[in-house]
């Protein structure tokens, strides 16, 4: 039985849409103790079949067997003890760690496989020195050569045995001297015992090899023995070991069990040491809540209107006419403005109240008499019928459309379209009904209104030319201020003066976010004292828990706890209790929160300000509880005995 066996493997990937299949059906056998050149050109397929030969990868198909067990059926966990234990890799680029020394980059693979540090530092100098670099064990890679390093990482591959050696281009990135030499060594390692494995291009180098194997476009095209491998090796044993428990795990267990056994046995101290961290946590996730969802509040009502938009007004300060419409903004200033760099759409409204009448009844409602793009700048769709377009606003053409709420009002369960609705007794057809808006951010309904042609409202109902204001909708955002600027210079130069006002939603948006994260800046920084607060309380009680428990500490330290033991202890008793009380904390705000919300209050929620807010009780405890345990940690263990 051969040590690796692989039948019929293939692999493919997919490419876009098409699956590629880089390995055709390989055939091959790999016995203990063999030196194997697979060579090929680049694109072979000869690195996808060190892939999979090293556990990095599975095939697509066929049957892969390490030392009689099968491969291809072993999980994840599995294959990475199988190349954690077995195999050893030997990289073209070394793949040594910048910051690590030469004997802690060997070491790596060790530290996986739990092995003890001097244990592992041991045997990482040993390999090493036998590769000649005794003297490098404290270097680091840039302070090795090319050939050190890669000596290097073949001590790293022998690092927890490494039966089976695979290198892929070992002498791709050496001068010829180094490569003989690190070819030299691999020869080395197979007679020692090691299966050597070369990937290589280099028909050099894969003479150094007992059997030679060429793979061209995913296929096996040759395979030639030059001489055979030494006597057959022992086959390795492949059956993974029953994993051992982390170091000092039944410790930790241990420590946090006798922690809540003592925070048990005080519990009216333990309750009110909880009741600092409570109150401290509970307060940073409902006050960062309520600024959020303040924050959020305002800035849904910004976008209602939308962010990359420039509503223009007359200044209150200039002459007025009837209905209190100030006579600084007419519809041609619109048309001007639709001309400047960086505008999509520029829509003139004038609105106002009137009586609508229809099928018997009477109701008051708003009117809106706009340009034909404002569904456009609304992002407000149609729900049936038309809205009006250019042609209808030059010939003043009497139509309407309606809001769901004048809809429900005036024609219930009939259909509008087509009928006619009077406004302040001026007959207008209706062609459209425009889509539920629900109400507004201020609490107005959005739905209650009607939209006219911008001519026809003003000759047929407002009796005058003067806007409330122009709307523009920019196209590059990043670009609103100098459009703004623009716009005024424009309106000043048609109107002679400066008699507009520009509301910038973008830059309202960005001034209330400041202001509101600074609001919750400071609301989280009040939070933050209290919890601070709760830490300091936190320390006071272990103080007064070492104070009085002196006595168990010189049992502890008699009966062979080191120091460290005791600090653990008591460290773990600080971070037990604030985390029961980050908990409680974070519960309690979560109820708090809900029940404000239930008041009307906006509350949003943060799930990593929760995260954080527990952890940071964790944390104090850990800081405010060092010092106490360090106190119980440094005692005298005959005078702590001695305290009764």
């Amino acid at each position: 039985m051969a040590l690796i066996e692989l039948r019929n493997i293939r692999k493919r990937y997919l490419t876009g849409e098409q699956q590629v299949e880089v390995l055709h059906g390989i055939d091959l056998d790999i016995e203990a103790g063999e030196f194997l050149a697979i060579m090929g050109s680049s694109g072979s397929g000869k690195s996808t079949l060190m892939h999979i030969l090293g556990c990095l990868d599975q095939p697509s198909d066929g049957s892969y067997r390490f030392a009689g067990k099968s491969v291809t059926g072993m999980d994840h966990e599995q294959l990475a003890w199988l190349r954690r234990e077995m195999f050893g890799f030997v990289f073209q680029s070394y793949h040594l760690i910048g910051t690590a020394s030469a004997w802690e980059n060997v070491a790596l693979p060790a530290i996986y496989a739990g092995m003890p540090r001097e244990e592992r530092k041991h045997r990482a100098e040993t390999l090493l020195a036998g590769l000649g670099l005794q003297e490098r064990l404290e270097n680091r890679p840039n302070q090795l050569s090319g050939g050190q390093q890669q000596r290097v990482s073949i001590a790293r591959a022998l690092m927890n045995g490494g039966k089976v050696i695979l290198a892929d281009e070992p002498t791709g990135a050496l001068d010829s001297a180094s490569g003989e030499a690190v070819m030299a060594q691999l020869q080395q390692l197979a007679e020692q015992g090691h299966t050597v494995i070369v990937i290589t291009h280099d028909a050099k180098v894969a003479a150094h090899a007992d059997r030679v194997v060429e793979i061209h476009d995913g296929n096996l095209i040759g395979d030639v023995r030059h001489r055979n491998h030494l006597a057959e090796r022992a086959h390795a044993n492949v059956e993974p070991p029953v994993e051992r428990a982390l170091p000092d795990l039944g410790e930790v267990r241990e420590s946090v069990v006798m922690a809540l056994r003592s925070l048990r046995a005080n519990w009216m101290r333990t309750v009110l040491t909880l009741l600092g961290i409570v109150i401290g946590v509970g307060a940073v996730v409902v006050m960062l809540a309520i600024g959020e969802g303040a924050k959020q509040e305002v800035v849904d009502r910004i976008n209602e209107r939308g962010s990359n938009l420039l509503v223009i007004r007359p200044d209150r300060g200039q002459q007025r006419v009837a209905d209190g419409v100030i006579a600084t903004l007419v519809p041609e200033d619109a048309e001007a403005l639709k001309k400047l760099p960086n505008i999509l759409l520029a829509v003139p409204e004038i609105s106002g109240s009137v009586t609508a009448r229809a099928n018997g009844k009477d109701i008051s409602t708003s009117v809106q008499a706009v340009s034909a793009d404002f569904p456009r700048l609304r992002d407000w769709r149609l729900e049936a019928g038309i809205f009006f377009d250019d042609q209808d606003l030059t010939r003043y053409a009497p139509v309407a459309v309606i809001g769901q709420t004048v809809k429900r009002s005036l024609f219930r369960n009939s259909d509008p379209l087509g009928q006619f609705v009077l406004l302040n007794s001026i007959p207008f057809q209706v062609i459209g009904v425009m889509s539920e808006q629900g109400a507004s951010g201020r609490g107005d309904d959005q739905d209650d209104v009607v939209i006219l042609p911008l001519t026809t409202g003003t000759l047929r109902l407002f009796g005058q030319n003067y806007l409330r204001s122009i709307t523009l909708a920019v196209d590059d955002i990043t670009q609103i201020d100098a459009t703004e600027k623009a716009a005024v210079q424009l309106l000043s130069q048609r109107h002679g003066k400066e008699d507009v006002r520009v509301f910038n939603m973008a830059s309202l948006l960005d001034m209330v976010s400041e202001t509101q994260n600074t609001l919750t800046m400071l609301l989280g920084s009040i939070a933050g004292i209290s919890l601070l607060v709760g830490g300091i309380g936190v320390m006071n009680i272990m103080l007064v828990s070492v104070t009085e428990r002196v006595h168990e500490i010189g049992i502890r330290m008699a009966t062979g706890a080191r120091r460290r033991n005791i600090l653990q202890q008591f460290l773990t008793e600080s971070v037990v209790v604030s985390a029961l009380g980050g908990v409680v904390g974070v519960l309690a705000g979560v109820l708090i929160g809900l029940l404000l919300a239930q008041l009307g209050m906006a509350i949003i929620f943060s799930v990593p300000v929760m995260v954080a807010s527990f952890v940071c009780a964790a944390g104090i405890g850990l800081l405010f509880g060092f010092a106490p345990a360090l106190k119980a940690a440094r005692l005298n263990p005959v005078e702590a005995l001695s305290n009764d």
